[in-house]
């Protein structure tokens, strides 16, 4: 067991959790009878308590069992944050079946895939979704999406600026296939008995696919239980705690921090269709948030705001994220604007989020974190599997209670995805990084995602993140380029502040670079771009750059 962390372990906090032997369902049943009037939900300045919410859970589970879906049945959630996402999301685990979140910007074919691989029969999709879902019916074997329209669900008289998908009339179509959420629920059904367990499974989110094919992360209640529990505990949340809810909540990152953790601890969660800068200030400012879970271009374009100092950010009492290292620069912007240090944590699909989070009190900057609870991390040779000590560059292997029982249908990737260490089965995250003196874990990169320039091994990120401290850059996003000479070199993607972009060159960019990083870390190719492409989750797509740029070469 690795316990160097053990000496900067929060004093307050017990090393192990046991965790309930319930479904993920019963935490709403609880908070619902402990704190009934509490508010659970806040959508655009419209409340929905405890009550009403388990009630609404309830009437569509009975649907959805009306509908045929069974004890361990797949059903896709294709939908963004908004409190029919919360609703459909539990009532599929009160109907003792399976959540599959498919992200909101997937299309026919990919849907097709989700669909065939987890043989999935009912969807629940937003409004804005239902023309690329609908046209799947005919293909695959899914036989009805209930269609829901996010604004029944806000308040009409707000004063916040509404994103498109909300303010749209509410969806009225005579499709084939295509049931109206108030439909469904007005049809009254009562389910029967919740009988899931924490064995069973819960939720089957789909890795990004970075290696080919997205693939299915099965994670039982008991998983799914482990995070939203370690979460809340390590920020000690309350149920008087607000939660701001940006990331969506098909990402781990969001299912767990901004929805799963603050059910189970009885919290409100005001929640945003799409990130607005000016809204999220607002919200922070109206409903007394007090923590909330971002990453760094979220936090990037919060700073940017040049009215955000006119807001009262008082309450915030936690900022925490993941994805990617928060570059030291933007970290610093957060906390003289705050008052507050960013958290950083670490996990993956396959984890159902945090594996490693930051001591609150004792953060480090552009780090992992250390191990959570009852999570055993070690560094190994990616090749010879030999185990690296401290400071020691290796890939981040894990175990834990939170850690997929394997891929859907697919066996034979499951088990290489694994490696027995002491007896026990760790996840091969394909992360590269070291562990310092006292057990904090530090990223160095994907595997994948190295350049080597002449031999030289050059970490993007780390070049990303020395870049960040030039004041003309809003973002940037470090690729490798073909180079005749050197095999591949290093290209910065860069992305100029507004007040930057008529008087800084690349000539301006390259001589600082070369004062600030040793001379094979300088990107030679300098390209300034309007936009960067980024995934629904906020992050740097660096793949599709990546890609373009060799494909230019072939």
């Amino acid at each position: 067991m690795f316990t160097r962390h053990y000496g900067v372990w929060p004093k307050e906090l017990p090393k192990t959790l046991t965790l309930p032997k319930t479904s993920i369902f019963t935490n709403l049943a609880i908070s619902a009878l402990r704190y009934p009037d509490h508010t659970a939900i806040i959508f655009y300045d419209a409340p929905v308590t405890y009550r009403r919410l388990l009630d609404e859970v309830e009437t569509m589970a009975g649907y959805l069992q009306a509908q045929g879906v069974k004890k361990g049945d797949r059903v896709l959630l294709y939908m963004q944050n908004s409190p029919q996402y919360v609703i459909s999301y539990y009532a599929i685990l009160r109907a003792d079946a399976v959540v599959v979140p498919v992200n909101p910007m997937n299309r026919a074919a990919e849907l097709e895939h989700y669909i065939a691989d987890t043989g999935s029969a009912m969807c629940l999709a937003g409004q804005e979704l239902a023309k690329y879902i609908a046209p799947v019916l005919e293909k695959t074997d899914l036989e009805q999406v209930v269609v829901a329209s996010y604004n029944t669900y806000i308040n009409p008289d707000t004063d916040l600026d509404l994103p498109g998908e909300v303010a749209a009339p509410v969806w009225s179509d005579n499709v084939p296939g295509l049931v109206s959420w108030e439909s469904a629920m007005a049809a009254g059904h009562v389910p029967s008995a919740h009988t899931a367990g924490p064995e069973d499974l819960a939720v089957i989110p789909f890795s990004s696919g970075t290696t080919g094919t997205p693939k299915g992360c099965m994670h039982t209640h008991r998983s799914v239980m482990a995070t939203a529990i370690h979460r809340v505990t390590w920020s000690q949340s309350t149920p008087d705690s607000v939660h701001l809810a940006t990331l969506p909540f098909f990402h781990v990152t969001g299912m767990t921090g901004s929805m799963n953790g603050p059910i189970f601890t009885g919290s409100a969660c005001v929640i945003m269709t799409r990130w607005n800068r000016t809204v999220g200030a607002k919200l922070i400012e109206r409903y007394k948030v007090t923590a909330w879970t971002n990453i760094v271009t979220m936090a990037v374009d919060f700073l940017s705001n040049p009215e955000v100092e006119k807001y009262d950010l008082s309450t915030l009492v936690t900022i925490s994220g993941g994805g990617a290292a928060m570059p030291v620069a933007v970290a610093e912007k957060l906390k003289k604007l705050t008052g507050l240090q960013y958290i950083e944590g670490y996990g993956l699909s396959e984890t159902m989020a945090a594996t490693h989070m930051n001591p609150v009190a004792n953060p480090k900057a552009q780090c992992l974190g250390i191990p959570a609870f009852d999570v055993d991390s070690r560094i190994i040779d990616p090749d010879t599997l030999e185990q690296k000590g401290p400071d020691d560059v290796g890939e981040i292997v894990s175990f834990g209670p939170q850690v997929t029982i394997g891929y859907w249908n697919r066996p034979a990737e499951t088990d290489v995805a694994f490696i027995d260490i002491d007896g026990k089965q760790f996840f091969r995250t394909g992360d590269l990084g070291y562990y310092d003196e006292d057990g904090y874990f530090f990223m160095v990169d994907r595997i994948k995602r190295m350049i080597n320039a002449s031999g030289f091994k050059v970490w993007p990120s780390e070049v990303e993140g020395l870049m960040y401290q030039h004041p003309a850059i809003h973002e940037v996003c470090i690729i490798s380029a073909p180079d005749a000479k050197r095999g591949e070199t290093v290209k910065a993607c860069i992305v100029l502040t507004p007040d930057a972009e008529h008087h800084t060159s690349v000539e301006d960019i390259t001589r600082w670079c070369k004062e600030q990083m040793a001379a094979y870390k300088v990107p030679t190719i300098v390209e300034f771009v309007t936009a960067l492409p980024k995934s629904p989750t906020g992050k740097l797509m660096w793949r599709t750059l990546q890609e373009g740029e060799w494909k230019e070469t072939d």
